[in-house]
């Protein structure tokens, strides 16, 4: 089941890309609900998502909170 959101974070990270604000929001939750390994998997994945969307970077910090 935890696997099953952590997919499920990505694609709501993938669908909320377009905008800065809204993406560091739905990060901020997916903080609160994933666990410390989940964690750090998405946080590689936010990194390369940053190569595509730059604008994004701000939000990389939140990870680290």
């Amino acid at each position: 089941m935890a696997r099953a959101m952590f997919e499920y974070t990505k694609m709501i990270l993938e669908k909320v890309s377009f905008d800065p604000t809204l993406f560091c929001k739905e990060l901020q939750k997916a903080v609160r609900r994933l666990l410390p390994f989940e964690i750090k998997e998405l946080e590689i994945w936010v990194k390369q998502l940053v190569l595509q969307n730059p604008e994004l970077g701000s939000c990389v910090p939140l990870l680290k909170a």
